[in-house]
């Protein structure tokens, strides 16, 4: 009997090993026969090429306690607050920097804000994936000034207003006219002449149109001229227009160009060219 027991668990021993045999012959069965890593939680990747995402661009900002008295801290911001500077324009003329939002707060109060294009970069490394905004925004009192700003941070809200903040700081006044052959009426609607701006691979050219044509552009370019106060014009695009951020700032680099292309007087006066406000 005792000869029969032995030979049993013998046996009984030899088929717990074919069955743990055999089950890691399907194992290797079930697993596919890739070179492909297998991502597993907690495990970081390899790869370090940020990942940008864009997202809707109606968000809604919490609302930003107001603050108190403006104190200024420079001189620039003393003399607008005494009222020594009466307009932005005067400011930009002189070449001082503007270093302090409340300042284009008090001499344009009716200034729009838009933010043009929000993306999600993630970027991933070895400590881990690490994600960050990316925002576009542009101010505009919607009559020959324009302003466009650009940031990044970890929060969409806190980013969206530095972003307003530094297109604030960035104001610029603009050329207007009616440069259109075909119109004529003397109202500064358009581009007072052909105008190129650039950014990146972006190239954007600008053509004076008559009345009633509206905005021929994209919707990026769209929001911008509004904002600075163009009605009517066309134009003509090339490079990699679908990056929002080049596109935005090749259309803000052609508004600027304006300003440096020399008219004679007789010009001027033909083609209704005003500055800024006028």
């Amino acid at each position: 009997m005792a000869k029969k027991e032995k030979e049993e668990e013998k046996d009984v021993g030899v088929d717990e090993h074919k069955e743990e045999h055999t089950a890691e012959v399907l194992v290797k069965q079930v697993l596919p026969k890739s070179e492909e890593p297998i991502e597993l939680e907690g495990i970081p990747e390899t790869t370090k090429e940020p990942v940008e995402e864009v997202l809707p661009v109606n968000i809604e900002l919490e609302k930003v306690p107001e603050t108190s008295e403006w104190k200024p801290r420079t001189a620039l911001g003393k003399k607008v607050k005494k009222g020594e500077i009466t307009s932005i324009g005067e400011i930009l003329r002189m070449g001082i920097p503007i270093k302090e939002v409340e300042i284009v707060d008090t001499l344009l109060p009716d200034l729009q804000e838009e933010v043009l294009a929000v993306g999600r970069v993630q970027r991933v490394t070895d400590s881990g994936r690490r994600t960050k905004f990316r925002v576009v925004a542009a101010v505009g009192n919607g009559n020959g000034y324009i302003g466009l700003g650009y940031d990044k941070g970890k929060e969409a809200g806190p980013t969206i207003r530095k972003a307003i903040e530094r297109a604030k700081l960035n104001i610029k006044e603009i050329k207007r006219g009616c440069g259109s052959w075909e119109c004529g009426c003397g109202d500064p609607h358009t581009f007072p002449f052909k105008v190129t701006g650039k950014a990146g691979s972006v190239e954007i050219t600008f053509y004076p149109t008559p009345m009633g044509i509206g905005l021929v552009s994209g919707e990026v370019s769209k929001k911008i001229l509004a904002l600075a106060g163009i009605k009517d014009v066309r134009s003509r695009t090339s490079g990699h227009t679908r990056t929002n951020i080049n596109y935005a700032f090749a259309t803000f680099n052609a508004l600027l160009n304006t300003n440096y292309i020399k008219t004679s007087d007789d010009a001027t006066s033909n083609l209704k060219i005003m500055s800024g406000s006028g």
